[in-house]
């Protein structure tokens, strides 16, 4: 699947891998079997069974590896179980309350103004690169408390995190201490030089030093997860989301026309073409059947939320593009590890994708579909540059 074919256009690959049977096995090794999980009701099962950890620290401690992750990326929130993961959520979740969303919306509008005014004087740009990472990147840095100077190089390490590059992992591996090594610093300086202004970060903290909820390693990747899980996701949205309302004119008017039906659009893209084609890493701890297939203890069970989200035996007409059709999608997961982020990602998405059709009414694909380079990375699904243009204006 580390092809370019794969990486601009998976939903051949997967519909085929899909019709083979819901649960398929994709490789097999020395410690067992890895299955895909493509099948939406399967899918949803998977994510929600306890028989299925997530502890990746558990399951690679006999296996070598040639991987030099840092242990702040490798052993984060997403790579624990509960009673270690409902305890670290719990930490986290109050940032993300629809309450605590709400506040964040003068900002978030804000920010969606400065660059959608950028792109109208300037006749365009690059939707992905001028709009859809420096938005997120600009929310979860004030979050966080993130310096704004070096915010930039967290999204460059964020993005080499997840690359695929077949055998050569050097890079990915790379990034993972420099984001590890520049979150420990920030948080050193944070204790030296508490913020003023209060940050989930500088709460974190307080969690860890004055509390004792999380040990040192846990407060590092706690905040890791959070910098680069708080933007990836809905970078891939509003750069996915865009490309297909720029290929639908009568959708796009009828959003433009009436705005409230934006927040069903944003769910519909959403399944669409989903941010996310596999979910991370599970494996089965006692043995289990899934859709038909018998999963050994042991084995790798890989959630494709890309496939299911397009399964016809759940959706009518899978690959077409209807806003308000029946929801379910799972490009935020399903069950403990649903994604902490969503109602943020919903919120922006939602301002974002408004601000751009109301605002700049005229956008349109600055070169042939075809041409459009997407991201080559096997767990998210982004494109890397969207080219726009539109009628230069003051706004």
């Amino acid at each position: 699947m580390d092809t370019p074919e794969f990486f601009r256009d998976p939903y051949p690959v997967l519909a085929a891998l899909r019709e083979r049977g819901p649960v398929q096995p994709v490789r097999s090794g020395p410690y067992g079997t890895t299955w895909a999980v493509t099948g939406w009701a399967q899918a949803r099962t998977a994510l929600a069974d306890p028989r299925l950890s997530k502890d990746t620290g558990r399951y690679f401690a006999d296996k070598p590896s040639r991987r030099n992750l840092a242990p702040a990326v490798s052993r984060t929130m997403l790579a624990t179980d509960a009673p270690d993961h409902t305890r670290l959520r719990r930490l986290a979740v109050k940032a993300f309350t629809p309450a605590a969303v709400a506040r964040l919306e003068p900002r978030i509008s804000a920010l969606t103004d400065e660059l959608v005014r950028a792109l109208a004087e300037r006749g365009g740009g690059d939707l992905v690169e001028d709009f859809a990472v420096p938005l997120p990147i600009e929310v979860i840095g004030d979050l966080l408390g993130v310096p704004r100077a070096d915010r930039t190089a967290l999204r460059r390490w964020s993005n080499d995190l997840f690359a695929a590059g077949h055998d050569d992992t050097t890079a990915a591996d790379a990034a993972s201490h420099a984001i590890s090594d520049y979150m420990t610093s920030l948080i050193a300086a944070r204790r030296a030089a508490p913020s003023a202004v209060p940050d989930l970060l500088t709460d974190l903290i307080a969690a860890r030093d004055e509390d004792d909820r999380l040990s040192e390693h846990e407060l590092v990747s706690l905040a890791v997860l959070l910098v680069v899980a708080g933007h990836e996701t809905t970078t891939n949205l509003i750069g996915n989301g865009m490309l297909a309302l720029l290929q639908d004119d009568a959708l796009r008017a009828r959003l433009r026309a009436d705005t409230s039906l934006i927040p069903a659009a944003v769910e519909e893209l959403l399944r669409y073409d989903a941010p996310l084609t596999t979910a991370t890493f599970r494996y089965a701890v006692a043995p289990l059947t899934l859709g038909g297939a018998e999963i050994a203890e042991g084995d790798v069970v890989l959630v494709m939320p890309g496939a299911a989200n397009r399964d016809p035996e759940r959706f009518c007409e899978p690959d077409a593009l209807r806003p308000g059709r029946e929801g379910g999608h799972l490009s935020f997961g399903h069950g403990p590890h649903h994604c902490l982020g969503a109602p943020l990602a919903r919120l922006e998405a939602r301002i974002a994708f408004e601000a751009l059709l109301v605002r700049l009414p005229d956008l349109r694909l600055a070169c042939p579909v075809a041409e459009l380079p997407w991201r080559h990375t096997r767990l998210m699904r982004g494109l890397a540059h969207l080219p726009v243009t539109c009628t230069p204006r003051v706004l």
